[in-house]
């Protein structure tokens, strides 16, 4: 009897929790990308790049923080919440007074339901290169 009432009770539960559910997905974040390459840029050059994203959810999502791994890369990202099917950017900026590769990670956290997401910038900062000198004409070359 005990076994049966115990049964019982664990139908009742079991059955409560899949009606408890609504069916909702919850916020999910897809980028188009998750890695940008700078390739090979000059020293003081253009250090900007953008990740654009879409909420494929069923809920709104919140970006909670966005945090780079040094503080030569910087983030900004929507702080308002991001509607189902609608798309925002995360700007980046990354300091190219720095010579040598670039290798940053940036950690994206959210509501979303498949969790904290990791982007990534790559390339390298070069100097510029110097102007060829002006050849003049001497005269040997006529």
């Amino acid at each position: 009897m005990k076994k049966i009432i115990l049964v019982a009770i664990l139908i009742l539960f079991h059955s409560g929790l899949i009606l408890s559910q609504d069916g909702n997905e919850g916020a999910k974040i897809k980028f188009d990308t998750k890695v940008y390459n700078y390739g090979t840029i000059y020293q003081k050059g253009d250090g900007n790049c953008q990740f654009k994203f879409t909420n494929t959810g069923d809920q709104p999502l919140s970006l909670t923080a966005v945090r780079s791994s040094c503080g030569c890369t910087v983030p900004k990202w929507p702080r308002k919440p991001i509607m189902p099917g609608d798309t925002a950017k995360i700007k980046v900026t990354y300091d190219t007074r720095r010579l040598g590769p670039i290798n940053k990670q940036i950690t994206v956290r959210s509501n979303a339901k498949n969790g904290t997401m990791i982007l990534r910038i790559k390339g390298k900062v070069i100097r510029p290169t110097q102007e060829a000198p002006k050849k003049v004409k001497s005269d040997m070359d006529k």
